[in-house]
């Protein structure tokens, strides 16, 4: 079940800073990307703790994580799996990309993310109702079309 709230341990709260001073290249690349409401209208958190984990990226309002993971996750492949789903538990989403893609070529990371959403929410903070200009913007873009985000279920997972 999705919790607006997730609790977590008061503890990480320290170590969730820690991490942020010492980000990846990758997490800094994909920070100046999607901090401030950048993808699709959507906040994004950075090193957030959620129960007794620390997330690399956390929205709220979609329940999504992402998870950069880079040479740090080859040895400890079993405690991300065990991670994932205990937050799964709680109705967490999460998707996964390799600390290389959001280094060298973070706008497609973020182009992904935007897929992802797109295709498992049908609204979002940035677009109005089919009236709205914004919309009617975006439709003029694409030829027409209802969706500037027209992609095939299967290429919804980025992993």
């Amino acid at each position: 079940m999705k919790q607006n709230f997730p609790s977590y341990r008061k503890d990480l709260i320290e170590k969730a800073r820690k991490l942020r001073k010492n980000s990846t290249p990758g997490e800094i690349e994909l920070w100046r990307l999607i901090k401030n409401k950048q993808v699709l209208g959507y906040q994004f958190r950075r090193q957030r703790p959620i129960l007794s984990f620390i997330i690399d990226f956390y929205c709220k309002e979609l329940a999504l994580a992402i998870e950069i993971d880079g040479s740090s996750h080859d040895y400890k492949i079993g405690y991300d799996k065990f991670r994932q789903s205990k937050l799964e538990e709680i109705g967490i989403t999460f998707l996964r990309f390799p600390e290389k893609d959001t280094k060298e070529n973070p706008d497609f990371v973020v182009l992904a993310i935007e897929r992802w959403i797109s295709n498992n929410y049908f609204t979002h903070p940035s677009i109005p109702s089919k009236e709205g200009k914004f919309f009617n913007e975006i439709k003029n873009l694409t030829n027409g079309s209802s969706s500037p985000w027209k992609t095939n279920k299967s290429d919804s997972n980025p992993k």
